[in-house]
């Protein structure tokens, strides 16, 4: 064995200069125009060319959310203390910075007699689902939203002041605004002094998640229009909703004085006269949070059943809030109570 030395040339090397050398600790960080990385063992299975330059692009944005639920209710189906959870994730991307192009994803375990009061959605159990995929985007000077998961109502902008702690008294009491639809396109309109207007249609879909068509005879489809105005200190909406077999026709106001309570009014009424009326209160700042008040009468019912909550929102940080909280539901038997306390999560 044999070893053969070569001479450095000294002198060579020291006539580089900084000019020419320029080393710092920048000089080892990744390439902005780097390819992917293929994991180990994947060399040669995907050319060079096709690999993507970044992951995502520079527009791309998450947001995440969950909400815990721990509570019991009395006389329901079942009257075990539980506790339960859902998660939420949207993902936005803008093409033109005047659109949105959106995928919401949903999941968690919230199935319990609690959930069913408090609007808790777990389909299927434990598992992530999408939930919908929408495309926002300007057309002239309306805006519109068009995909699955649009409602008719996705472009209302409503008159309600008040933050419903149980599904029962969400939207003012107003919950048939929009229809059943869940996958069409919505249209809002801005007049600038207030004033707004917008409307959608939406197909149905079946027990297992296919739509039955569009606008069409072999379809149930929705259809909604509102008409709003809103002020610093009052607001006012009117609503009208063709949900195929029955129409509605929806209203909501709203007053809120500055340094008083907020005061939200709801009223729907439907094709029978069958109808449900809506009154809620937020007094902010109560200690570190706000307490709400609430009461409806049952959902488009012809008797006088009724039911309340009363809860008490604090924020421990910008990200995680808690809610305790009771209700009354009437029934035509004995009267159902629940007490629940929620922690909200968003980052």
């Amino acid at each position: 064995m044999t070893a053969k030395a070569t001479e450095i040339n000294l002198d060579s090397i020291s006539n580089y200069n900084q000019n020419e050398i320029d080393l710092d600790s920048n000089s080892f960080k990744p390439n902005s125009n780097s390819r992917s990385v293929l994991l180990s063992g994947g060399e040669g299975l995907v050319e060079e060319d096709s690999i993507e330059e970044n992951s995502f692009s520079e527009t791309t944005t998450a947001s995440f959310g969950s909400t815990f639920y721990l509570g019991a209710v009395e006389n329901g189906d079942s009257e075990a203390t539980t506790f339960s959870y859902d998660f939420g994730m949207d993902l936005s991307t803008s093409f033109t910075g005047e659109d949105s192009f959106d995928v919401a994803i949903i999941g968690g375990n919230a199935t319990t007699t609690v959930d069913s009061y408090m609007g808790g959605d777990a389909t299927p159990i434990d598992a992530l689902v999408l939930d919908g995929v929408s495309y926002t985007f300007p057309l002239g000077s309306a805006s519109v939203i068009v995909g699955d998961g649009v409602g008719a109502d996705d472009m209302n902008t409503g008159a309600c002041a008040y933050s419903a702690f149980t599904d029962l008294l969400s939207d003012c009491g107003t919950s048939n605004v929009g229809g059943s639809g869940d996958s069409g396109f919505a249209v809002g309109y801005d007049f600038g002094n207030g004033f707004t207007m917008a409307g959608g249609a939406a197909g149905n879909t079946d027990a297992d998640d296919n739509i039955d068509g569009l606008f069409t005879e072999e379809d149930a489809s929705s259809f909604a229009l509102e008409a709003a105005y809103t002020a610093d200190l009052f607001g006012i909406s009117v609503a009208y909703t063709d949900d195929e077999a029955v129409s509605y026709w929806s209203l909501q106001g709203m007053l809120t004085p500055e340094g008083f309570p907020s005061v939200s009014v709801g009223y729907e009424t439907d094709d029978d006269d069958a109808d449900s009326i809506f009154v809620g209160i937020t007094f902010e700042e109560v200690g570190p949070g706000s307490v709400s008040l609430g009461m409806s009468s049952i959902e488009l019912a012809e008797d006088d059943n009724y039911q309340y909550e009363l809860s008490y929102s604090y924020p421990l940080n910008d990200g995680m809030t808690i809610t305790p909280g009771v209700f009354i539901a009437e029934t035509a038997g004995d009267d159902e109570t629940g007490v629940v306390v929620t922690t909200s999560f968003s980052f």
